[in-house]
């Protein structure tokens, strides 16, 4: 990661993402996550899982979709019941999935998700090999991808071939045709051989993205440093990039420009599962920046932007599961409407549209 101390940082490349019609493809992998419906329990422990649609980048593209957005996944899942129920679930909550494919060789990849006490995860997976590890380069919607104004990937499809070869190739097309490119690491060590192997797989797309969000945990895995500390997060810029943003939890986050820095803070709710908030940040701060990439340049518009995206975040750790629990925008604007106490209750009033956005999505995906 390029070393960079100074106060002014270095300018990136223009974009403009009014040429297009303000598309956001999420490219990487699709799965089904098995959650306890008992929390604080190890896996074996468990008396029943909550079967929920989940993966990364498909999470952004739902929660783009439900604030309003124009989102695409592109992906693969297996030719099978848990693939073809996916694929309808994104496309029922208004994501566009013709860039998915299906594979006859390979199934859908599970994950079982762990929940201790305080909401935080631990992960078991299947996937030996896994359809979405199996997406190779002559299977993209070039032309799909060509029409987006942002490209948002993680780093799971980078692990193995031919997975790694078409997310490359993804990048490479959204490049030349003017996309900005946005990453979420999202690390996930037990997929990876090693974790060097993780370190350097990670590393070896970071200096190509114009958007990097990363959680405070994952900047303490590459770098070895304090993510509290301007200095050590600042050793993650580099010339390319337009705005990087750590993830604090409930703290909130910090970002960084070429012009500014600082930190916005969190909002308080009650942690049931913080499966999917970081997916929802991204999904919150991309809906923004996709329609006016000046805000990046605008301190107050950014931190505003920023507490649009703790507040999709914090919403998302009050439900199980990560696609059911993403908030529309009314939800969202309710949560930031309201006082920021320490400590939210059930019966706080700020609760009520949590309830009736609830109800609303067991009658099918918000209007």
């Amino acid at each position: 990661m390029a070393q960079n101390n100074n106060k002014s940082l270095p300018c990136a490349t223009t974009y403009h993402t009014s040429k297009k019609s303000e598309l956001i493809v999420c490219f990487g992998e699709l799965l089904i996550d098995f959650v306890p419906t008992v929390g604080g329990l190890s896996l074996a422990d468990a008396p029943a899982f909550k079967k929920a649609p989940g993966g990364a980048p498909a999470n952004v593209a739902v929660g783009v979709a439900r604030l309003g957005g124009n989102a695409a996944f592109v992906g693969k899942v297996g030719d099978d019941e848990f693939g073809y129920m996916l694929v309808d679930v994104i496309k029922e909550n208004r994501v566009e999935t013709r860039g998915c494919r299906f594979d006859v060789n390979a199934r859908t990849a599970l994950a079982f998700v762990t929940l201790r006490s305080d909401g935080e995860r631990e992960f078991m997976f299947y996937r030996n090999p896994s359809a979405d590890m199996l997406f190779e380069p002559k299977e993209l919607d070039v032309d799909l991808i060509q029409r987006a104004n942002i490209l948002h990937y993680g780093s799971i499809s980078l692990i193995v071939e031919p997975s790694r070869s078409t997310h490359m190739e993804a990048m490479a097309i959204a490049r030349e045709a003017g996309c900005l490119l946005s990453y979420d690491p999202n690390l996930r060590l037990p997929l990876w051989p090693s974790p060097e192997a993780a370190k350097k797989g990670i590393k070896s797309i970071w200096d190509r993205a114009d958007i990097i969000k990363v959680s405070d945990e994952e900047v303490t895995f590459l770098t070895g440093g304090d993510p509290s500390d301007d200095k050590n997060n600042l050793k993650m810029f580099h010339p390319r990039c337009k705005l990087l943003m750590v993830t604090e939890g409930s703290e909130g986050c910090r970002y960084y420009t070429p012009q500014f820095k600082g930190k916005v803070g969190g909002l308080k709710v009650q942690v049931v599962d913080t499966t999917g908030a970081g997916d929802a940040f991204c999904a919150g701060i991309l809906s923004q920046i996709v329609k006016d990439l000046s805000i990046i340049d605008d301190e107050g518009r950014l931190r505003s932007a920023l507490r649009f995206a703790n507040a999709c975040g914090a919403i998302t750790t009050t439900e199980r599961g990560a696609i059911p629990a993403l908030p529309d925008r009314d939800t969202v604007m309710r949560l930031m409407d309201k006082p920021n106490t320490s400590h939210a209750t059930d019966a706080d009033p700020s609760w009520e549209g949590y309830t009736k956005w609830r109800n609303r999505q067991s009658n099918g995906p918000p209007s």
